[in-house]
């Protein structure tokens, strides 16, 4: 079943910058093997479910091990029978517009 999963993950209640909590749950992502997609405001996983979810896991006690509190936000898209949708879903929008967007 595979899918891509947008997240984000912060702590609460430790400052206005959260850069260096972030960059230890990028680390778990970069080390995962799985396609990744970083963006500003989260990041997008492309895999099957158990490692897409195993990946999330792992980031969330990454991160409570020095957090008493902590947000997650989680989106989930489901195609059967599709896999590699972390480009070619931009693909598909750049063709249908004749030219490439600025992603």
């Amino acid at each position: 079943m595979m899918v891509l999963l947008e997240f984000s993950m912060w702590p609460l209640g430790e400052g206005e910058s959260v850069s260096a909590y972030v960059a230890r749950t990028l680390d778990v992502i970069d080390k995962s093997g799985l396609p990744y997609q970083l963006t500003p405001m989260g990041t997008i996983l492309e895999g099957e479910w158990p490692e897409v979810m195993a990946v999330v896991t792992r980031c969330f006690e990454t991160m409570q091990q020095d957090c008493g509190r902590i947000e997650t936000s989680i989106k989930i898209d489901y195609r059967a029978g599709k896999e590699s949708r972390l480009r070619s879903k931009i693909d598909s929008v750049q063709t249908k517009l004749g030219r490439k967007l600025s992603t």
